[in-house]
């Protein structure tokens, strides 16, 4: 156990603090530049892909008979045939680390660009920086002392729920973790799903002891937190030596290169899941198959049941967050929000053993019901985390102005607050399906085996030979939340007020048409920045 330990505390640790620091330095070089938001817009693909799906598809690129080294064999390498090389699921759990770091970053610079994003905080920080660079400091030192420690303190639980998510994850690390020693969550997995008693009483053992690391290791960065925000502060006055810009765009070729190798992962998952004889070192097979595809309309049960219990959950954690943010006090909010995100910080494999006993005693167990209750508690969590920045920056004066002209607080909500949050409303519906779509374990555990889903055929077939069944099922794992990210993105358009604004001023008489020119492009003006964020 002592084994598994550490190697958690190195994969978890390692890919939590590679992924804040990379992230922090694609701010550093991206915000507030014109790629930028070419940046947040390709966002919500990479947000699409599951953990599952994407170390699938990465194994395949990196596995001793990946396409990595079919591109350099034989001609770099000399290699004839697969080397016994162990380039996925390696010892030192190297693997499992870069698939975690390429997943998180993506989530972190959402979440931070739901706060950059915002009228209130991320204007006035970047008014701030800006006054900074008025000094002579330069672009690089006034992010890093006046707008990152003051975005940093607002990203605490997306970095918590990374950190817990990197301890404690199950699904990825048994495709592309370390088999021997595993990490402490798999052995708990593999402890609890033993028939034997005392094994199953080991395998709770495990789960408090991953509590126990996940509230250490959150202490630890709430102590580092309070102590580094005094240097963040130290300005002496002195101006930095690079205020001279380098005109080389290293922000921007390392996040090509991540959307590169996202974009290599779902080749290599689409390629894979209709590949027949693939011989080594051949860089496409020799023949092509849709029998893995067959396989998966076959089990097309798999798929509408995934459909239900996504739309179903997200649609449900969207109302229940809406309400909740609306009429919760803010000291309850404060008060009860951190229980709300306790699913985040649990390890799976221990309140997912919690739910399926609470299932067993109300016979929710091999039900629907019980399944859908049970990722509600993991899309609840998101669903507040994506919309609480967009929701609590909405201008009160809206209120005001429906209050003035007499108007009920359903009018209000329902024709002017909702459409102008639609974006955010939308999109924080997809986050939410794209979270039920990658539940493992409460499926696993509540559904007995009778409920399936897309994410559990994949994560176990992963363990057997069929790759172009895992292929298909993983790349379907990925286009069900893309589609879904699309269609939030397609719903969530701007208004397109200069169609409005022509029709009027058709209608409009020569004397009134420079008045209501001005009055529609205020309008105009201030709706964008509302959907914006």
């Amino acid at each position: 156990m002592l084994q598994a330990i550490g190697m958690t505390l190195w994969t978890g640790l390692a890919s939590s603090l590679l992924a804040w620091w990379l992230t922090a330095w694609l701010l550093s070089q991206a915000f507030g530049r014109p790629w930028w938001n070419k940046l947040v817009r390709s966002l919500p693909p990479l947000l699409a892909t599951p953990h599952a799906a994407f170390a699938v598809g990465l194994v395949f690129l990196i596995a001793p008979s990946g396409w990595i080294l079919r591109s350099i064999s034989p001609w770099l390498t000399g290699y004839w045939a697969p080397p016994q090389i162990a380039t996925s699921q390696d010892t030192y759990g190297l693997g499992l680390i870069a698939m975690l770091v390429l997943k998180e970053v993506p989530f972190l610079l959402w979440a931070a660009a739901t706060q950059l994003q915002r009228d209130d905080t991320g204007a006035r920080w970047q008014r701030e920086a800006f006054a900074a660079q008025t000094l002579g400091y330069s672009r690089q030192r006034a992010f890093w002392q006046v707008l990152w420690p003051q975005l940093s303190n607002r990203l605490f639980w997306p970095l918590l729920a990374v950190l817990a998510y990197g301890l404690t994850v199950v699904d990825a690390a048994l495709i592309a973790g370390p088999g021997s020693p595993a990490t402490l969550s798999v052995r708990a997995w593999q402890w609890l799903q033993d028939s034997d008693e005392e094994a199953n009483a080991i395998g709770a053992v495990a789960g408090w002891l991953l509590t126990a690391l996940v509230a250490a290791t959150a202490a630890l960065i709430v102590l580092h937190d309070k102590h580094s925000s005094r240097l963040w502060l130290r300005f002496n006055g002195q101006r930095s030596k690079d205020a001279a810009q380098s005109s080389w765009p290293a922000g921007r070729v390392a996040w090509g290169a991540v959307l590169l190798l996202y974009g290599a992962v779902l080749l290599a998952l689409a390629v894979g899941s209709v590949a027949g004889v693939w011989p080594f070192p051949a860089l496409l097979p020799k023949s092509w198959s849709w029998e893995a595809w067959g396989s998966v309309m076959a089990s097309s049960r798999s798929v509408w049941m995934t459909l239900a219990l996504g739309i179903t959950s997200s649609a449900i954690a969207l109302a229940w967050s809406i309400a909740w943010l609306e009429i919760s006090p803010p000291s309850w909010d404060r008060a009860l929000r951190k229980l709300l995100y306790l699913p985040l910080l649990l390890p799976g494999v221990l309140w997912v053993v919690g739910i399926h006993r609470l299932a067993l005693a109300g016979g929710l167990t091999g039900a629907w019901l019980g399944v859908l209750l049970a990722h509600l508690l993991s899309v609840l969590p998101y669903t507040l985390i994506a919309l609480s920045p967009a929701y609590q920056a909405f201008d009160a004066r809206y209120a005001h102005i429906n209050a003035t002209l007499g108007k009920s607080r359903w009018v209000y909500l329902s024709q002017v607050k909702w459409p102008l949050l639609r974006s955010s409303l939308w999109s924080t519906a997809a986050v939410g399906f794209a979270v039920s779509v990658a539940q493992f374990l409460p499926t696993l555990y509540i559904g007995e085996g009778r409920i399936v889903t897309v994410t559990t055929e994949a994560v176990t077939l992963s363990s057997g030979g069929q790759r172009s069944l895992v292929a298909a099922f993983a790349w379907l794992q990925w286009l069900l939340p893309a589609l879904a990210f699309a269609l939030a993105a397609w719903l969530g358009k701007p208004r397109r007020w200069a169609i409005k604004a022509s029709i009027l001023l058709n209608n409009a008489t020569p004397s009134v048409r420079p008045e209501l020119v001005e009055g529609i492009s205020k309008a105009s003006t201030s709706s964008a920045r509302t959907e914006q964020i």
